[in-house]
């Protein structure tokens, strides 16, 4: 066999080519490039693991540069949103614009009363204190870990340390023996024994959430759900279903934003229109505001829907009065049922046909609550953090009470009452701030049942901002300190079980609405960081870190979506202690902010994608029968509301700040002392604090 060899030439590089055989047959192409080619044979064992190796540096070189580029984009990301909020910052901090400064904006602007300036600063008078103290001790513990020195002598004799200055020359060192000595005998001893406190009445309030946790496990495992015994028919088959005389009320105050869509929502309920009233009960001052929603109404009126416009000259009471002075009207004397729904809830058109049967044959029910929901819980992290709040609420707290109990604090809106029950338990009470609370506990003390329904939703808003939020949860929390200090002897002198007895006083008052502001400021927000600065009083790493995150995941499991916001959560939860604490003193001893009522703010968010084109097309087709007068006032009204100014401003609190300061010194001080838990606990928890104090949470104005 004869072989002949040659070369040629591909793309230009030099190859030799070896024929085996005279039919031209190529076998074998050998390339000094890095394009190599096979036909007919294989590369020799040698060859193909360089060729392998080439190709994988080359992978890898470009696996290298992607990442490095996108590592570099991610650092410019982050060093252009660090640039932002320092831009934010500065700016907030020129405007100076405080808390204290919106307090004094809102007096009496949206029903809220301005708390003395000399009470408020009082109660948090310490903070600055132990501000102030911490930094100087940090000052100590930085000296003598130049110097060498242990933080801690506890097992020196306290004699000793009197007697003998450790051998020290100069007059800082005496003072830092005397400090130690001072801190052992006097400071150490108290503050432990409030840690312990501490600690026990986090281990109940775990406890307790463990054990409503289970029984939601076991409410979803039986399959547990209230069901009507006989269920309303559809009003097209003609059928006659249970359709009692049914009362609506939408209290509202300076609603601009969603009296529209929420009027819209109950006008499309889905009842017979003979046995439906509703009722608008306007309390708004805003001139504006009377004449649109009252227009507003009109509008309903003339498509056939049965409702009424009332407004309060006299606005005494609040939400409570509004509703008292509503359910005095001779109209709805002839009305078994009511239903409640706050201005900026939606209730779908089969609210009331899922809500009403319940009570058929069932003369011992006085509350049908429903589930909130919301349209804008994705719209920021503030929005994300409260819906976990929530969800857990409403998925264990009120359904496993409302099935093992049949008790639960009524939520205020999405609610239908049967009106005997109100009338029994003495009717709507200005006396609190949480007039629901109130009505739902004197109706439970005369024997009154309830039920919640967590598959029937009632759309509504969160607050997309923190100072909305933080003066929603100050009257959350001080209401019911206030109605507590008030029913406390009819609850001891009522007719009821021991066994409710005990879960009106500990569980539903003290536990949930007491203790647990309480421990968690006061254990996270002030022992800890001073356990830091007093090392002989310890906190263990249980009780700093997996107790805590125990709870946050319990928190969690209604919303396991938001599953990745859980040390968010846990972080948030802590700070907005402050506020909660301050509340719940401000409740329990009557200060003058325990009365304080600040109309929610809100946007003006649908719950249904088409409900405002349906109300746009109502409004089209109504549109003739409004006179020329009304569409010119209306028009005059706007123009003029335009011109109002509007800015918002976010605000800096100085309370949040004063403890973000306090925390990072602390955690300044434990990072000398090598703990680790502790320390990154309390880096990210000032972090946390800091960033809530500058209003970086929430929506963003300025």
């Amino acid at each position: 066999m004869a072989s002949w060899w040659g070369r040629e030439s591909h793309k230009g590089t030099p190859v030799v080519v070896k024929m085996e055989n005279p039919n031209w047959s190529i076998v074998e192409v050998e390339s000094p490039s890095d394009e190599d080619f096979i036909i007919g044979a294989e590369s020799p064992p040698g060859r193909a693991r360089d060729k392998g190796r080439g190709k994988n540096a080359k992978q890898l070189t470009w696996v290298l540069l992607l990442k490095a580029h996108k590592a570099a984009g991610c650092l410019t990301s982050i060093g252009s949103a660090l640039v932002n909020i320092v831009t934010v910052v500065k700016r907030r901090l020129a405007s100076g614009r405080t808390d204290a400064d919106t307090d004094a904006d809102n007096d009496n602007a949206d029903g809220g009363v301005r708390e003395n300036p000399i009470v408020k600063t009082r109660f948090y008078l310490f903070i600055k204190v132990f501000l102030w103290l911490s930094v100087l001790l940090l000052g100590f513990e930085l000296a003598a870990y130049y110097k060498g020195w242990h933080f801690e002598a506890p097992h020196l004799q306290l004699d000793y340390l009197w007697t003998t200055p450790f051998g020290v020359k100069d007059a800082f060192d005496w003072l830092y023996s005397k400090w130690v000595v001072i801190r052992v005998a006097y400071f150490a001893p108290p503050l432990q024994f409030l840690a312990n406190v501490c600690i026990v009445l986090f281990l109940i309030q775990t406890l307790d959430r463990l054990i409503l946790c289970l029984g939601c496990f076991w409410i979803r495992f039986k399959k547990i759900k209230p069901v009507p015994k006989d269920a309303a028919m559809d009003l097209e088959s003609g059928e006659t279903g249970y359709f009692p005389m049914v009362l609506v009320q939408i209290p509202m105050c300076n609603e601009k934003e969603v009296y529209q869509q929420s009027i819209a929502a109950v006008c499309n309920l889905d009842w017979p229109k003979d046995k439906l009233l509703i009722q608008v009960l306007d309390d708004s001052d805003d001139p504006i505001t009377q004449l649109l929603i009252k227009e507003e109404v009109h509008k309903w009126q003339q498509l056939d829907a049965k409702i009424e416009y009332r407004h309060r000259v006299i606005r005494e009471g609040y939400k409570a009065g509004n509703l008292k002075s509503a359910m005095n009207c001779s109209s709805v004397k002839d009305y078994e049922f009511v239903a409640i729904f706050d201005a900026d809830f939606q209730p779908a058109s089969d609210f009331l046909k899922r809500t009403v049967p319940h009570f058929k044959d069932n003369e011992e029910l006085g509350l049908v609550q429903a589930r909130w929901s919301f349209v804008n819980k994705d719209e920021n992290l503030l929005t994300r953090l409260q819906n976990i709040n929530l969800a857990f609420h409403f998925e264990v707290e009120q359904q496993v009470n409302g099935v093992f109990l049949n008790f639960f604090g009524f939520n205020g809106t999405a609610g239908v009452w049967r009106i005997k029950a109100l009338e029994e338990a003495g009717g709507w009470l200005e006396r609190t701030t949480v007039e629901d609370m109130d009505i739902a506990v004197r109706a439970h003390l005369h024997g009154w049942k309830f039920i919640f329904l967590n598959d029937v939703e009632c759309q509504c808003e969160l607050p997309e901002s923190y100072e909305a939020y933080r003066k929603q949860q100050h009257r959350w929390h001080s209401g019911p300190m206030q109605l507590f200090r008030l029913c406390l002897p009819d609850i001891v002198h009522s007719k009821i079980g021991i066994s409710k007895k005990f879960n009106l006083i500990f569980l539903f008052f003290l536990l949930r609405k007491l203790i647990l502001p309480f421990y968690s400021f006061t254990l996270f927000c002030i022992i800890l960081p001073m356990t830091m600065f007093v090392p002989e009083a310890e906190l263990p790493a249980w009780v700093v870190c997996y107790i805590p995150a125990t709870m946050s995941f319990l928190n969690i499991l209604p919303a396991p979506k938001f599953f990745p916001f859980i040390v968010p959560y846990l972080l948030f939860e802590n700070t907005m202690s402050v506020t909660k604490f301050n509340a719940m003193v401000s409740g329990l001893f009557q200060l003058g902010s325990a009365y304080e009522w600040v109309v929610t703010k809100k946007s003006g968010r649908s719950s249904e994608g088409d409900l405002s084109s349906m109300v746009e097309k109502k409004r089209m087709n109504s549109e003739k029968s409004v006179s020329a007068n009304n569409l010119e006032e209306i028009e005059l009204i706007q123009k003029q509301d335009k011109k109002l100014p509007r800015k918002k401003h976010n605000r800096i609190y100085v309370k949040e700040l004063a403890l973000a300061f306090l925390l990072l010194t602390a955690s300044a001080r434990s990072l000398l002392s090598a703990q680790g838990i502790h320390f990154y606990f309390l880096l990210f928890q000032g972090i946390s604090f800091l960033l809530v104090g500058l209003d970086l949470i929430g929506e963003q104005v300025v």
